[in-house]
């Protein structure tokens, strides 16, 4: 797991989930040794690709850079320390590079002017950016029981809707509305970032919304608990809660988005992952398999890798 340099992959990557990736950082000691390890790499390589176009300073050098990963993805082989450990990743734990293509794909959409139609538009969008990760995770777990499959892109899509809700004003400063037209409008953009007093009632919302959307996605996911390690269950189950914890911070003030940043404090996350782990002892889906995942949920995501559908 040493770069060429001499570097540790490993290191570098809990390097980036500390700085970029707190909710997770506080949640992956709860995974086992080998599964954090596995699960920190993940996040720095997925974290990278998402980088390339967020920090190129152009968006011609992201086109360029999120191309080149897609070519190393698709050759094997890259010269990129970040992106050759990731590759070291796939093949140590059997993910398919559709699913990172997915990713990168999402990524490069990013690039163009963002202003979502309406929900089925930015579901997919989610499933992009954030289902495949859930969906790679189950590898990085050792989970190869399909049922898990819908679960995992649940949480995921669940905890991109939250990102999205949080960082609206500074998604919009990129050029950037996720917020979709048939809840707010087909507003630009830059209408977003400070909003007039009764355009930000509509916003606010909008946000309040895709909070309840999330909130069905977030109970997906953690039905899909029981398919998991069990030493793995809990590491995930914080995750969730403590990323849901961001939007109940965003919904106590009424999707206000513009006045702070939602974050969870350490305090904060102590308490909910005390909760979380004090309620398993009664919730069923947590030590058994066999939930049944609500195909609705995945309507608009048919023909994407690994939803299936009948």
């Amino acid at each position: 797991m040493n770069n060429r340099d001499g570097t540790n992959a490993l290191d570098l990557a809990d390097t980036v989930l500390e700085e970029k990736g707190r909710s997770f950082h506080w949640a992956r000691h709860l995974l086992g040794k080998r599964h954090a390890a596995r699960a920190t790499r993940l996040y720095a390589f997925c974290r990278h690709l998402d980088d390339l176009a967020d920090e190129a300073g152009s968006k011609e050098r992201a086109r360029a850079s999120l191309d080149a990963a897609r070519r190393d993805i698709t050759t094997g082989t890259s010269s990129d320390p970040v992106i050759r450990d990731g590759l070291t990743l796939m093949r140590e734990c059997g993910i398919d590079d559709t699913l990172v293509l997915e990713l990168i794909s999402g990524a490069l959409s990013d690039l163009d002017e963002v202003r979502m139609r309406d929900e089925a538009a930015l579901l997919r969008y989610c499933y992009q950016v954030a289902g495949t990760v859930g969906l790679m995770m189950c590898r990085v777990l050792d989970v190869d029981d399909p049922r898990s499959f819908p679960h995992a892109v649940d949480l995921g899509i669940a905890m991109q809707l939250t990102n999205i809700c949080r960082d609206v004003a500074a998604d919009a400063a990129m050029g950037r509305r996720y917020l979709p037209a048939t809840l707010i409008g087909d507003l630009q953009a830059m209408d977003l970032v400070d909003p007039v007093f009764d355009r930000r009632d509509t916003i606010r919302e909008g946000i309040l919304s895709l909070l309840t959307l999330a909130d069905d996605y977030y109970r997906s996911g953690e039905a899909g608990l029981s398919y998991l390690p069990l030493q793995a269950r809990a590491g995930i189950l914080v995750a969730s809660r403590v990323y849901h914890g961001i939007g109940e911070e965003l919904r106590s003030c009424e999707g206000d988005c513009w006045s702070r940043r939602a974050e969870v404090s350490s305090l904060q996350k102590a308490f909910l992952s005390t909760v979380a782990l004090a309620g398993t002892a009664h919730d069923k889906s947590f030590w058994i398999t066999g939930s049944a995942h609500k195909r609705d949920l995945h309507s608009c995501l048919t023909g994407l890798p690994g939803i299936n559908l009948p």
